[in-house]
C-alpha cells in the first residue's frame, strides 16, 4: 500500500486515475508515516508554477521528481489543465521510477488520445514537433505516438472540412439474447423483456418523428445512420422493417454517405433479417465473434458457437453484403496469447473488410464486475503480446488503423483499435471518436451529443436508460433534444 499526500492543492481524482496506471494499492493520508509515501506538493513562485514529487519508504526518501511552468496571462482554463499536467508528470516520473510498470500512453488518462494530435496539427504543428510534445508533455511512448499519428492522418480526410450542418444518427436497439459477462450497455435479455420489443419500435419511431422534425426546421444534414444497441437483430424481421422504413420515411436519408446495422451476434441473426437489412441498402454491417473459441463464447454467456459464427458471415457474404466488421476482445477469461492466434487465423481466413480489436474493460454496470474475484484475468505482459499480435495479424490482412479509443478499467490502460481495408473505414466511428459532428441519437440508453466547434463545446443529452421508463417518457426525450437544439440555434 502507498499512501498519498497532496499539498497546495486537491485534485484527487486526477492523482488517483493516473496512479492506478501503476497500481491500485494506494490511500489518501494526511500525514506521513512509516510505509510507502509518495508527496505531491503544488506552489507559485513569481508566476512560475511548481510541482514536486518525493517518495519515502520509512521516512526515507529514495527519489524526488520537480517540474515547473510559466503561468503569466493565463486564463482560468488553462490554468487548471497546465496545473494537473505539471502534477502528473512530477508524480509520473517517481512512479515510473520506483515500479517500472510499462505505461505507454504517459500522463494521458482520457479515451481519446488522437484527439490531442488533431488539436495539435489544426494550430498547424508539424508532425516532428508533434512528436515532441507528446515525448515531453505526456511522455507517451514511440510506438503509441507512431499510432495516433497514423490514426489522425487517415481521420482528417473524413473529418475535414468540418461542416456545422451535418449530424450522425444513432438508434438504439437495447435488447441481446442474453446478457455478456462483461457488457455494459443497454442490454435487455429476450427473456426477460421480449415481450416490450413490438411496443418499443413504436415508441422509437415517435422520437424519430420528432427529431425529423426538428432536424428539418434546423436544416441540419444526416451523414451517416447507425443502428446499435444491445442487437438491433434482436428485432423480427417486421419490426426491423417497419423500423427502417420509418426512418426513410420520416428523415431525409438521401444523402448518407454510409449506413451501419450491428447484426452482431449469430444466435439473433436469420436468413430473413439479412435480407431486410439487405433490401433497405444497408451498406455495412457488423457480426460480432468477440472469439472464436467455443469454451469462452460458453464462459462469457453467449449462446452461440464458432461453426454458427463462420455460417452467419458466409450467408451475409452470399447475400452480396461486400463491407462487413467483426469485433474481438482481448483478455477475455482464461484465454491465452495461443487461444486469441486461433481467434485471429480463424478471422482472417473470413477476411472481413474490418476488424475492431477491444481490450477487456471491467465496467462498472457488468456482470464480471460484481464476479471479478471469480475469473482469472489475463496478465499484462500477456495483454501486451495480444495486442501486438493482433497488429500483426491486422498489417496480415492488410488492415490499416483509422480509429482508437480507451475506456477507463481497461486491463493494462490499452487501448480499443479499429482496422479497415483502404475505403471502408467507418465515418461514423471517426466522427463519433474525435467530435467533431454533433451525433443525434433516440432510443433508451442513447445519448447525444451536441458538438459546439466554435466554442470548444460539447452538451450530452441523455435518454433514460430503463426500456419500460423510455416507452412512457418518449415525449420527454423529445423535448430534451429540442430544448438543447433551440437554445443553441443561431
Amino acid at each position: 500500500m502507498i499512501g498519498v499526500i497532496l499539498k497546495g492543492h486537491d485534485y484527487k481524482y486526477e492523482v488517483a486515475e493516473l496512479i492506478k496506471l501503476f497500481t491500485a494499492q494506494f490511500e489518501f493520508i494526511e500525514e506521513k508515516s512509516f510505509g510507502r509515501i509518495l508527496e505531491n506538493v503544488l506552489y507559485v513562485y513569481n508566476d512560475t508554477l511548481i510541482a514536486k514529487t518525493k517518495y519515502y519508504e520509512n521516512y526515507e526518501l529514495k527519489y524526488e521528481f520537480a517540474d515547473h511552468v510559466n503561468i503569466k496571462g493565463l486564463d482560468e482554463q488553462s490554468l487548471k489543465k497546465i496545473t494537473k499536467e505539471t502534477i502528473k508528470r512530477t508524480i509520473f516520473k517517481v512512479l515510473q521510477n520506483r515500479l517500472n510498470t510499462y505505461v505507454p500512453w504517459g500522463i494521458l488518462t482520457g479515451i481519446r488520445p488522437v484527439k490531442i494530435v488533431h488539436t495539435l496539427l489544426d494550430k498547424g504543428i508539424d508532425e516532428e514537433s508533434i512528436r515532441q510534445i507528446l515525448k515531453e508533455k505526456y511522455y507517451i511512448m514511440d510506438e503509441k505516438i507512431d499510432l495516433a499519428l497514423n490514426i489522425a492522418n487517415r481521420e482528417r480526410v473524413f473529418m475535414y472540412p468540418i461542416d456545422k450542418n451535418k449530424v450522425s444518427l444513432y438508434v438504439s436497439i437495447p435488447f441481446c439474447p442474453t446478457r455478456c459477462y462483461y457488457c455494459s450497455f443497454p442490454a435487455n435479455p429476450l427473456k426477460t423483456f421480449g415481450h416490450l420489443k413490438a411496443e418499443y419500435v413504436n415508441k422509437l419511431i415517435e422520437e424519430i418523428k420528432g427529431l425529423a422534425k426538428i432536424i428539418k426546421d434546423t436544416n441540419k444534414e444526416i451523414e451517416t445512420l447507425y443502428i446499435g444497441g444491445g442487437t438491433p437483430t434482436t428485432l423480427d424481421e417486421d419490426e426491423m422493417d417497419t423500423l427502417i422504413t420509418a426512418l426513410f420515411t420520416e428523415m431525409d436519408l438521401s444523402n448518407i454517405k454510409e449506413f451501419t446495422v450491428e447484426a452482431g451476434r449469430p444466435d439473433s441473426i436469420t436468413k430473413g433479417k439479412l435480407e431486410v437489412l439487405k433490401k433497405h441498402n444497408v451498406s455495412r454491417i457488423s457480426i460480432n465473434p468477440q472469439t472464436m473459441n467455443d469454451e469462452t463464447l460458453e464462459k462469457i454467456g453467449r449462446a452461440h458457437n464458432v461453426s454458427e459464427i463462420v455460417e452467419c458471415f458466409n450467408m451475409a457474404r452470399d447475400l452480396g453484403f461486400d463491407n462487413i466488421n467483426m469485433d474481438i476482445i482481448l483478455g477475455l477469461v482464461d484465454e491465452d496469447l495461443e487461444m486469441v492466434r486461433k481467434t485471429l487465423e480463424a478471422i482472417k481466413e473470413l477476411s472481413p473488410e474490418s476488424l475492431t480489436v477491444h481490450t477487456l474493460a471491467i465496467k462498472r454496470a457488468s456482470k464480471l464486475k460484481e464476479d471479478i474475484d471469480n475469473y482469472e484475468l489475463t496478465q499484462y505482459e500477456e495483454m501486451i503480446k495480444m495486442i501486438d499480435l493482433s497488429m500483426k495479424y491486422a498489417k496480415d490482412m492488410n488492415l490499416n488503423p483509422y480509429y482508437m479509443y480507451r475506456q477507463k478499467h481497461m486491463l493494462g490502460n490499452l487501448e480499443n483499435i479499429g482496422y479497415a481495408k483502404e475505403g471502408y473505414e467507418c465515418i461514423y466511428n471517426i466522427q463519433i471518436m474525435e467530435e467533431k459532428q454533433s451525433n443525434y441519437a433516440v432510443g433508451a440508453g442513447s445519448i447525444s451529443k451536441f458538438v459546439y466547434v466554435d466554442e470548444d463545446r460539447i452538451e450530452r443529452v441523455d435518454n433514460v436508460k430503463n426500456v419500460e421508463q423510455y416507452i412512457d417518457r418518449v415525449d420527454e426525450m423529445i423535448e430534451r433534444k429540442r430544448k438543447e437544439i433551440y437554445q443553441n440555434v443561431n
